[in-house]
């Protein structure tokens, strides 16, 4: 990724941490030497508890620690945060020599150093599955949260890939959201003839790459194929012979038609973003998180909004990237595991779950009447409801396969490479450790 300042943070108004959360997370970087020294290992004080998040982890736990706290619970945390590449390296470690801290930063699915399905195989977490609030965990997102049919990750809610668009770059070219694929072609074409980029991309820096293919492949392929994951893990499936290879079809049909602005390769985020946001661009295929910076790039902050990504050719057949955002895990050998596992039932009270997803723009895992979602995002809640989700890349075998993706996305891009080239990397990469 690009323009990163010392702190993990980009200059664009979204973390390196933030995304890495939404996807998954990467193992990467180096660890920082006593980093998490003040809160590595079980204090073995019942009435103190230690916790290590990633930093966009903060905000929701420094307000859910102290709520905690106040309660009367007896309760008093020691807490530490830093960006995720050091607290996955630093933390794997504390883990391996067994002075880890009570409570510590999770991430959905498998592929990372600090993964649900890797530390649970490991035997390092304690068991959720008893916990009420698991109930509310949806069928098709549980690989997420479970290994083995035990929840091990407690996460708050969900975030959601889609289109965010400039409402009044919109109204001027007497476009409508496009609710099917033709309809977005369409749409596109009038963006253009009135002098606009349809879509911005901002590859060059590398985590956008993805989006449009995520965006596209939860139509193309978990829609009829909602086992693909178990398929690919058992050998039965591939990229190059299933919905993948549409997909990557239809994101270089966007490149041929001209819809992106010129060189996306040498395009930043930061730039995409400010291209939707002044108007000299109409949309832009992005994470739910990242409504805040487009707003503040915008003329008129009003002028953002969000819709799913038309990737079908009916709106019926139209299925969202979500998953799971970045949670918590409590140590398996905790002295005070059985304090740990209460905070984690406090935390899945649904006032408590809606103030965390408040604080990161996430849906709620579960929502009532006190919830409150960004109006942006009101759209995707039927399709999850309804089921129409997919998490892709939340169970890659190995930390690989997903930068793979981004250098073949990018090489498609620039026509260095064919559709079957690359998804034959993608594949031998997946390979390795499956």
């Amino acid at each position: 990724m690009t323009a990163i300042d010392g702190s993990g943070f980009m200059t664009g108004g979204v973390s390196r941490a933030q995304f890495l959360r939404i996807l998954g997370g990467l193992a990467a970087g180096a660890a920082v030497p006593g980093l998490l020294s003040a809160c590595g290992g079980g204090s073995g004080d019942s009435d103190s508890l230690s916790l290590v998040g990633v930093a966009d982890e903060k905000a929701p736990l420094d307000l859910l620690t102290k709520a905690y706290t106040d309660s009367g619970s007896g309760i008093t945390f020691k807490t530490s945060y830093a960006p995720t590449d050091q607290v996955q390296t630093s933390l794997r470690a504390q883990l391996g020599g067994g002075n880890a801290p009570d409570i510590h930063a999770l991430y959905p699915g498998s592929g990372s150093a600090m993964s649900t399905t890797d530390i649970a195989k490991a035997g390092l977490l304690a068991d959720l599955s008893g916990q009420a609030w698991t109930s509310a965990i949806p069928a098709n997102l549980k690989s997420s949260f479970q290994y083995e049919d035990k929840v091990y990750l407690f996460s708050s809610g969900l975030t959601v890939i889609g289109t965010i668009y400039n409402k009044s770059v919109f109204a001027a070219a007497g476009v409508q959201i496009p609710k099917t694929w033709s309809e977005l072609i369409a749409a596109c074409e009038k963006l253009k003839q009135a002098g606009k980029v349809p879509l911005a991309l901002g590859a060059q820096t590398q985590w956008v790459t993805q989006l449009i293919t995520y965006a596209l492949v939860a139509s193309h392929v978990y829609r009829d194929t909602p086992d693909f994951d178990d398929q690919m893990i058992a050998g039965k499936a591939t990229f190059a012979g299933s919905g993948w290879k549409q997909s990557m079809a239809l994101y270089m049909e966007l490149r041929d038609r001209g819809f992106f602005n010129d060189n996306p390769n040498g395009t930043t985020l930061e730039q995409q973003t400010a291209m939707v946001g002044t108007g000299q661009a109409a949309m832009a295929v992005q994470v739910a998180p990242l409504l805040p910076a487009f707003r503040d790039a915008a003329t008129s902050s009003g002028d953002i909004d969000m819709f799913p990504f038309p990737s079908a050719d009916t709106a019926e057949q139209v299925y969202t990237w979500s998953g799971a955002n970045v949670g918590i895990g409590v140590h398996a050998k905790s002295k005070n595991k059985d304090a740990a596992l209460k905070f984690v039932e406090f935390l899945g009270q649904q006032e408590n779950i809606n103030t965390w997803c408040e604080a990161v723009a996430a849906i709620p895992l579960k929502r009532d009447a006190s919830s409150k979602v960004d109006p942006a995002l009101q759209s995707f809640l039927p399709l999850i409801d309804a089921g129409r989700v997919a998490p892709v890349g939340q169970r890659w075998p190995n930390p690989e396969v997903q930068p793979t993706h981004f250098t073949v996305i990018q090489d498609l891009l620039a026509k260095k490479i064919t559709i079957d080239d690359g998804l034959k990397k993608m594949d031998e990469v997946y390979r390795k450790s499956s």
